[in-house]
């Protein structure tokens, strides 16, 4: 069953509270989204270090209900 952006949104805000999320379906299928996260928790960080964080915090769905998800994640800007 896919999942919807609200429950994509939730996993992630949970694992890091203080992010900024926007999850966007690409397709209108519930099976393609955009996440664009920028998190405090980001800072000093690698892009693929930011990347494991994000999919830690979906907790193995990626891959098994969520099948795509184009990941931009970046760091508060000053």
């Amino acid at each position: 069953m896919p999942m919807n952006p609200a429950e994509i949104e939730a996993l992630i805000r949970d694992a890091l509270p203080e992010a900024d999320v926007t999850i966007e379906d690409l397709r209108g299928d519930g099976d393609h989204y955009a996440a664009y996260v920028v998190s405090p928790a980001f800072e000093g960080k690698t892009r693929v270090q930011q990347h494991q964080m994000v999919y830690q915090a979906l907790q193995g769905r990626m891959g098994n209900e969520l099948h795509a998800l184009a990941l931009q994640t970046s760091a508060p800007q000053s």
